[in-house]
């Protein structure tokens, strides 16, 4: 094995390889960039990734258990339903969600769906 590679940082195992451009451990199977030198900078990194700040439509923060409004009407993907301008959702959860949908919530008579901040506005 190559010398210069760092140990393992989940058990410190020192048979690291590169793979493309990420470090594997073969006994515990983590991966991780090689450009990451050492496991306190991705500690430094996470709070600040958690502390992200969500704004609604006008620019107002979101927190959990907010009720907003739809700005706009929102058609839902693979059916005829569309949730209509003005309509609250109570109670949203703030997540990270698939790709810019980033509020979790159950839309009164559609069902659980993850919205985008960007078409709701806070009350």
């Amino acid at each position: 094995m190559n010398d210069s590679l760092p140990p393992c940082p989940e058990c410190s195992s020192e048979y690291t390889y590169e793979m493309g451009a990420l470090l594997v451990c073969p006994e515990c199977a983590h991966e991780w960039s090689a450009s990451a030198e050492t496991d306190t900078e991705a500690d430094a990194d996470a709070p600040a990734a958690a502390d992200t700040v969500i704004k609604d439509a006008v620019g107002n923060v979101l927190a959990d258990g907010d009720t907003v409004t739809v700005v706009k009407d929102l058609k839902i993907k693979g059916s005829s339903t569309v949730i209509k301008v003005g309509a609250k959702v109570r109670g949203i959860r703030l997540v990270n969600g698939v790709g810019d949908h980033d509020i979790d919530c159950k839309v009164d008579g559609v069902g659980p769906m993850q919205l985008k901040s960007s078409v709701v506005k806070k009350i």
